[in-house]
């Protein structure tokens, strides 16, 4: 049976703020509560387009906007697990629904008879005398509905079904082939001097994931979705260096079961066939068509516009790092960069990143710091409900008020690594915020950060507490904005706008107030010590020549595939062929800095949402250096401050046209000299 009785995913929502029933959730209760969803959003759809009234915008739009209720509560509560603990029982029930999936939601995309109702309500768009949200909802139907191909003929939709099914079936595929090939590829150590230069805490958690594995006594290193790995900085043996790079580097394209090269030409040349069946020369102008940057010449010319300058900053840097190895003997391989900028940076900045772990223990990170710097700001108050749980037992539970007691909603932080989890890190939400549903937002961090042994401190590197603070921004967004329809909820704002409030998050990690409060010695609760906090400041500029240019390599990698028309992508495509191309192509085919993803383990192109869009975050840079300057000239960590940004932009969600609240927030449009100071590429 699949009714209420049975099926917790059917029950009407009984936990506060409407929190899945994880602990009465089994894997079996998923693909019932699918099916149910699916046929009860036809049903509403059905009920829509059968109306003999004329269309309106509350017999149409707000009808459009109620369905779907179970299904999104059903997916997000089951594409929160897939991502976060994505067991083999829960990759099959993936792979089954992905073409369902698919399905059902081209569906309602392509259906005539909704769109042509749609299509009627803006014909008299001006006359309706909408409110702006409401107003802006129907245009967000109309173009998404026409972009996605409803008003094609049958037989081209059939084919654009047929297509967009099989896609699905690929990027599930070319993540689960990931997942798997990066398990496999963990570095096993047999000794701990092979693991020379880590901390105590570093060991405690390679010791203790050999354990999980059945390799007592031996030490295991899991590794990362980029291709570097926070380790290769610490590492005296050059020997380990090498083999976690290069384990990294070969994921899912060794030529076995989990090989992904195969997979992405395919994902390549669909998307391209389905871009030509919508009207477009490749998939990236099909993206970029509906993005602020408006088509793939206006990402082209930033992402050259900086790489020449990157480049040269990186060559300069490698200079450096090579005039220290050749004291040891050695030439710079890509595994050795990581090493010798640590010893350059300590040389220059008399600074030793790895040293400052001991300061930045994760709980009071966490506290002290992000929830800190978001109660200072905002005058939100968070609080942990240990009376509720998430989807594992590393998920902890916080409730969010605001600060005038009043409930905001609910915040989940899964911080550690497991083999179940898909690398990096992300924010996504559980339940969103909807005046029309009467919903709250209920949203969750996801990192990847090494577990150490029992009763051993979680010590993050800087890097990590960077992503802490940058994972929260997302949230802030997703627990901040407020809007009346379910379709501008949260986050769901232009691919290239997203990342920037994330990245203005990130500007509180070294801000006075804040780095005080939660940058605290874990054995002596001493600050950070202030002429440590001025070297930090002074070298924040350095090595940026080689992230720069690791990260436009890999947008440019992205746009290379993306921009394949049909015919170029049904060649038999060399995928490192192609990559070596490209990159030579735009002038960042250094062979000492790897591209940050290289396509086979791309996930954020081939089995995320950033096809043709991984340039997001250097475009929303822009916004957000530009946004650093304005919170330094009026006063920084004030509540003035954060209520207008609050207000202006991340409550906004994606009810407006972004770049219209930020001219709104800042009374002006970005500019981009902030950032190429910010990477040292104004020179």
């Amino acid at each position: 049976m699949t009714d209420a009785v049975t099926n917790p995913l059917l029950a009407p929502p009984s936990l506060p703020y409407d929190l899945p029933p994880y602990g009465s959730i089994a894997v079996e209760h998923y693909l019932p509560a699918f099916h149910e969803a699916f046929a009860r959003q036809r049903d509403e759809i059905d009920a829509i387009t059968a109306q003999t009234e004329p269309a309106t915008f509350e017999n149409t739009l707000v009808a459009l906007e109620r369905s779907g209720e179970l299904l999104g509560r059903v997916s997000r509560a089951f594409y929160t697990v897939t991502g976060a603990d994505g067991t083999p029982e829960i990759q099959a029930v993936e792979e089954r629904l992905a073409p369902l999936m698919s399905a059902h939601r081209d569906a309602i995309q392509l259906d005539a008879l909704l769109f042509a109702r749609i299509a009627a309500v803006h014909d008299q768009l001006d006359e309706l005398g909408l409110d702006a949200e409401s107003r802006y909802l129907v245009e967000r139907h109309h173009r998404e509905m026409s972009l996605a191909g409803a008003g094609l003929d049958d037989a081209q939709k059939q084919r654009l079904t047929d297509l967009n099914q099989r896609l699905s079936v690929l990027t599930t595929t070319f993540e689960k082939n990931l997942l798997a090939d990066t398990n496999d590829l963990a570095v096993v150590f047999d000794t701990s001097a092979e693991l020379d230069g880590l901390s105590d805490g570093e060991l405690s958690a390679a010791a203790q994931a050999a354990t999980t594995r059945g390799l007592d006594g031996r030490y295991v290193v899991s590794l990362t979705l980029y291709t570097g790995h926070p380790y290769l900085a610490s590492l005296t043996n050059r020997e380990s260096r090498r083999r976690l790079l290069e384990a990294s580097r070969s994921r899912a394209a060794r030529g076995n079961a989990h090989d992904n090269r195969a997979v992405l030409r395919d994902i390549v040349r669909l998307r391209a066939e389905r871009a030509a069946l919508l009207g477009y020369p490749s998939h990236a102008a099909a993206v970029l068509a509906d993005q602020t940057a408006g088509s793939p010449d206006a990402v082209h010319d930033l992402l050259r516009r900086l790489a020449a300058p990157a480049a040269a900053n990186a060559r300069s840097e490698q200079a450096e790092l090579q005039r220290i190895a050749d004291a040891d003997g050695i030439r710079i391989e890509p595994y050795d960069w990581a090493f010798y900028t640590e010893k350059v940076r300590a040389e220059r900045y008399d600074l030793d990143r790895a040293a400052l772990r001991p300061w930045f223990e994760a709980e009071r990170v966490l506290r002290d710091g992000v929830f800190f710097a978001a109660e200072q700001l905002y005058g939100i108050t968070i609080a942990e409900r240990h009376d509720l749980q998430g989807y594992h037992p590393d998920v902890r539970v916080f409730e969010v008020h605001n600060a005038d007691g009043s409930e905001l909603g609910l915040f989940l932080l899964d911080l550690y690594t497991r083999d179940t989890k898909r690398g990096g890190a992300w924010m996504n939400s559980i339940v969103t915020q909807s005046a029309l549903r009467g919903t709250a937002p209920v949203v969750v961090n996801n990192l990847n950060v090494n577990k150490p042994a029992p009763g051993t401190p979680t010590l993050l590197t800087l890097d990590e507490v960077t992503t802490l603070f940058h994972e929260f921004g997302h949230a802030l967004h997703g627990l901040f904005a407020t809007v009346t329809y379910p379709h501008f909820a949260g986050t769901a704002v232009y691919r290239d706008f997203v990342e920037f409030p994330s990245q203005v998050n990130e500007m509180w990690i070294l801000w006075p107030e804040i780095l005080s409060h939660y940058a605290r010695h874990i054995g002596t609760g001493e600050p950070l010590p202030a002429d440590v906090v001025e070297r930090l400041h002074a070298s924040e500029a350095f090595n940026q020549g080689f992230a720069t240019s690791e990260y436009l390599a890999a947008s440019w990698i992205d746009q290379a595939w993306h921009g394949l028309t049909v015919d170029e992508a049904s060649t038999d495509i060399d995928v490192a062929a192609f990559e070596a191309a490209a990159l030579a192509d735009i002038g960042l085919d250094n062979p000492a800095v790897p591209t940050r993803y290289a396509s086979t383990y791309f996930a954020h192109v081939f089995s995320g949402g950033y096809s043709a869009g991984y340039y997001s975050y250097i475009w929303s840079e822009v916004l957000d250096a530009d946004t650093v300057e304005w919170f330094r000239e009026n006063g920084g960590l004030t509540r003035e401050n954060g209520d207008r940004f609050r207000q202006r932009l991340l409550g906004v969600g994606g009810s407006g046209d972004p770049l219209a609240a930020y001219r709104d927030f800042r009374g002006r449009d970005a500019e981009i000299q902030p950032l190429l100071e910010r990477r040292g590429l104004a020179g």
